[in-house]
């Protein structure tokens, strides 16, 4: 067949393979978006969407079991996880539908369904098909991890089939104190399973701050979810009846599942990429700031780019890539600007510098100030606890760090990223008035310590 000719030709329709797309297309570009899967990627399908649909089950379940401490005579019979799957699977259809919907109405957007393969700085084939772009987009997404010697398959398995249990298990081994092992756990506790999480790391969520760790762990505790920090899998096996999993140290675990969440790998290899001359590392496509790779031509997307493996953050990488094609200049994404939310019970909702890293950068003259939940007022009648703690980089200088643990308060990432992303002092955000009766009001209270006039706080 001729070669078909095109602007843009993006591997992976992904989060950040669809956006780039669709910005692209609306910038005047003729793209080309190839996915052998199904379009929106792991986050639709296997990932965000599914997992927290899970979730919001998994906070009805717990609201049903606690009714009696708000007043309101309720009993769980149980978790019907076929209905949940209806549910969860529900939100994807209509999510996927919409996103269908978007591609198709597109103008200058070819759709291409099939298995793609980079097989020049210009060209993508598949199958037969032969799609030449001024550049090529590589946004190929990533795949759950396991460990060596730890094989996939049976009571074993990733979260890739733990979304897909047709029963709630009695006990289950989570391998990975991350965000995907720290969410599974949560959902599995709130659906009456025994849960056991096990971090070679000293930490649960260690990227974050310490701070946030420690409350996530006190909450985990208080829920009797068990955790093993500082400890690395010897050995796992499984029979018809459960898995063992040996620590190293001599502990032995027992279960009737495993779930290996220990992060997501960039899924790179044997696409073409290192014939084509893109240079690699452990897997993941180096680029610069403006996300161009070892060879002119060819840009990377998403999570096959060092950095956090976020959604939000392909889709950013996306749109930032349409633009600068088409001119734009935009502003590269900075991964600090970032906003990160793990939707466990507690939640963590996180944006910005960490403490140490703080002071790595800023020296000792960084101020910290921490306000707890249990000074507000939407908080108490929640019944959650946390805190949202600051972190400015010096007496005068703006805040450069929002930590937040504690029910719903991923809701309030959105003005911690405007907060950190703008540069805001203390005293600016003091000067806003948050609506009471709310969480938000936290955010509002924590700013006015920093700022030296503390209300509902000490000092």
């Amino acid at each position: 067949m001729p070669a078909e000719e095109f602007d843009i030709v993006i591997l992976g329709a992904g989060s950040g393979g669809y956006a780039c797309a669709l910005r692209a297309a609306q910038l005047g570009q003729r793209v080309a978006l190839v996915e052998k899967d199904k379009l929106g990627g792991t986050c639709l399908h296997r990932g965000c969407i599914p997992t927290k649909a899970l979730l919001h089950s998994a906070e009805v379940a717990d609201s049903v079991r606690d009714g009696s401490r708000y007043g309101v005579l309720a009993t769980l019979g149980g978790i019907d996880m076929p209905a949940v799957h209806t549910y969860k699977d529900g939100v994807v259809g209509r999510l996927y539908k919409g996103l269908q919907g978007l591609v198709k109405a597109a103008d200058g957007i070819t759709y291409v369904e099939g298995e793609g393969r980079l097989a020049s700085a210009t060209t993508v084939s598949v199958g037969d098909r032969e799609l030449v772009g001024r550049t090529v987009v590589l946004a190929t997404g990533s795949y759950a991890r396991t460990l060596p010697g730890v094989e996939i398959g049976g009571r074993i398995m990733t979260s890739d089939e733990a979304l897909e249990l047709d029963e709630v298990p009695g006990r289950i081994i989570v391998l990975g104190g991350g965000v995907i092992g720290v969410e599974f756990a949560s959902v599995m506790r709130s659906f009456g399973a025994e849960v056991t999480v096990v971090e070679a790391l000293d930490r649960l969520v260690a990227v974050e701050d310490p701070a946030i760790s420690k409350a996530l762990e006190r909450g985990f505790k208080k829920r009797k979810i068990s955790v093993r920090t500082g400890v690395k899998v010897a050995s796992a096996t499984q029979s018809d009846d459960g898995v063992r999993v040996e620590l190293e140290g001599g502990e032995v675990l027992e279960a009737d599942l495993l779930l290996v969440a220990v992060g997501r790998g960039p899924r790179t290899a044997d696409l073409g990429y290192e014939e084509a001359g893109v240079v690699t590392e452990r897997g993941f496509v180096t680029t610069d700031a403006r996300l161009r790779t070892s060879v002119d031509g060819v840009r990377a997307v998403g999570d096959i780019v060092p950095g956090p493996q976020l959604a939000h953050r392909g889709f950013a990488h996306g749109i930032f890539v349409a633009e600068d094609l088409a001119g734009l200049d935009p502003v590269p994404v900075d991964d600090v600007l970032i906003p990160k939310v793990t939707y466990s019970d507690p939640e963590i909702a996180t944006v910005g510098l960490t403490e140490q890293e703080a002071r790595d950068k800023f020296g000792d003259d960084v101020s910290v100030y921490e306000y707890n939940l249990g000074g507000n007022g939407k908080s108490q009648i929640l019944g959650t606890a946390g805190f949202v703690k600051l972190v400015r980089s010096g007496p005068q200088g703006p805040v450069v760090g929002v930590h937040m643990v504690g029910a719903r308060m991923g809701e309030q990432i959105g003005e911690a990223q405007l907060i950190v992303g703008w540069e805001a002092l203390p005293e600016d955000v003091a000067q806003f008035v948050h609506a009471h009766p709310t969480q938000n009001e936290a955010l509002g209270e924590a700013h006015l310590a920093l700022a030296g006039k503390p209300l509902h706080a000490h000092a």
